[in-house]
């Protein structure tokens, strides 16, 4: 009974550190025999998940239990990656139903429900973070996520999020998108870092006046001063019809920034011209719905 009590106080201080799940091989490590672990479990005050997994409780497992006993039913070489590492690094307001692991090519992983392996041949030892919940670093992990997304739009909203909610940033994720030498997504990818970085409102002008020369409409004017109810005002783009675009940045809408927006949108509105707003995301991952408003708005006003 002693030993027991001593076996089960040490499981218990190991499993602090790692979210009450251990392996067969921590738990050998102290002194826990398979034995030992077959006494806990029948008597239901372990569980064990999988082959390697040994919950230190019975109660449904939380999210970074869940992540532990994934990493060790994979294997030794295993790391949370893609969005479920930037869930661990402090991710929030995205759902992801399945927990992303990868592996180097080359590898045996196992298998667990709910778990999607990935074999990669870009993964180096340099790209993971052990503290804690072993993890692939945020701006790795931003480019993988981005190139399993489901789709197009998808991806650029991963890209973004991971900047916005500083995990990391476009300069990072800019050097780890250069060691993706092949992939459909990476031009995309390589629009939309640029677009997190400094400077992407003026970026996004330039290629809204390329979109406009593609559809043969007719080339506006940018950055017009105008007189607002604060002072002076710029606007993005301007039509002598009266239509105007704003090109709005990834960082907009935050703060102060939405007052004077509410006001400018108003003083324009009530000197009679349209205003349209485009995301710079919405340049990247749906430019044709937006230069279809674009085209019907100008020629609304060409009819008037």
């Amino acid at each position: 009974m002693q030993r027991r009590r001593r076996l089960v106080a040490a499981a218990a201080e190991l499993g602090r550190d790692h979210d009450g799940v251990l392996s067969r091989t921590q738990l050998r490590a102290i002194g826990v025999t398979r034995w030992d672990i077959r006494r806990e479990t029948e008597a239901r005050r372990w569980k064990v998940h999988g082959n390697q997994a040994i919950a230190l409780h019975t109660a449904d497992l939380d999210q970074r239990a869940l992540w532990r006993v994934a990493l060790l039913t994979v294997g030794k070489h295993a790391a949370l990656d893609g969005v479920t590492a930037l869930a661990a690094a402090g991710l929030k307001n995205y759902q992801e139903s399945l927990i992303h692991v990868s592996v180097p090519r080359g590898t045996r992983p196992g298998s667990r429900a709910g778990v999607r392996v990935h074999e990669s041949r870009r993964r180096c030892d340099a790209d993971v973070v052990d503290a804690g919940v072993r993890r692939v670093r945020p701006a790795v992990a931003a480019v993988h996520a981005a190139l399993w997304a489901k789709s197009d739009r998808q991806a650029a909203l991963l890209i973004v999020m991971a900047v916005q909610q500083r995990l990391t940033t476009g300069a990072a994720i800019a050097k780890a998108l250069q060691q993706v030498r092949q992939h459909r997504r990476r031009q995309l990818l390589t629009l939309v870092v640029r677009d997190v970085a400094d400077g992407a409102q003026a970026l996004g002008e330039l290629d809204f006046a390329a979109l406009c020369r593609e559809r043969g409409l007719p080339e506006p004017s940018r950055q017009v001063l105008r007189n607002g109810p604060r002072g002076r005002i710029y606007l993005d783009v301007y039509w002598d019809c009266g239509l105007v675009v704003e090109i709005e940045g990834v960082h907009h809408g935050n703060g102060e920034s939405q007052v004077d927006d509410a006001l400018r949108q108003n003083m324009l509105s009530l000197n009679g011209a349209v205003l349209l707003r485009i995301p710079v995301l919405g340049l990247r991952i749906a430019p044709g719905e937006f230069m279809d408003q674009v085209a019907a708005a100008l020629g609304t006003a060409a009819a008037a």
